[in-house]
């Protein structure tokens, strides 16, 4: 797995690559998703933010994390309302997240086979799939042996 300085590095080499502005703020929120101990939530950032701009606003957090979320510099776990980081960004996918109910961890599990499957089952119903993202709740590994 990267640490966060290679994953910065990267992110900001696919920017040059495609064209993308990768602003201070856009980089600032990523760096602090990245330095989560786990899931964060926009209003962590925008208060972290603010205690290095004062007057930044939720629309200045939103933003940032629509380009991340956008450029799949980040993922958005659906149910708890929170952002994660992702240590691979130059492979674009969908996530697939195992959260542990107890301490509240999240593991990526990163299976373009499971991704790949899933999409096929929607086209074969006749779905059209936008993104997906597939969560799963239980209890990890630590927590069990606790």
């Amino acid at each position: 797995m990267m640490d966060s300085r290679q994953v910065i590095r990267e992110v900001e080499s696919h920017c040059r690559a495609q064209g993308l502005r990768l602003t201070p703020t856009r980089r600032r929120v990523l760096e602090m998703v990245l330095a989560a101990d786990g899931p964060v939530k926009a209003y962590d950032l925008l208060d972290q933010l603010r205690s290095e701009q004062p007057r930044a606003a939720p629309p200045t957090v939103y933003r940032a994390l629509e380009f991340l979320l956008e450029n799949h510099f980040i993922h958005r776990l659906e149910t708890l309302n929170a952002f994660v980081s992702c240590f691979h960004p130059d492979d674009e996918h969908q996530g697939q997240f195992l959260i542990c109910e107890e301490c509240e961890s999240v593991t990526e599990v990163h299976d373009h086979a499971i991704e790949d499957r899933l999409r096929q089952a929607a086209i074969e119903r006749g779905f059209k799939p936008r993104r997906q993202v597939l969560e799963i709740y239980g209890v990890c590994r630590d927590c069990q042996r606790a």
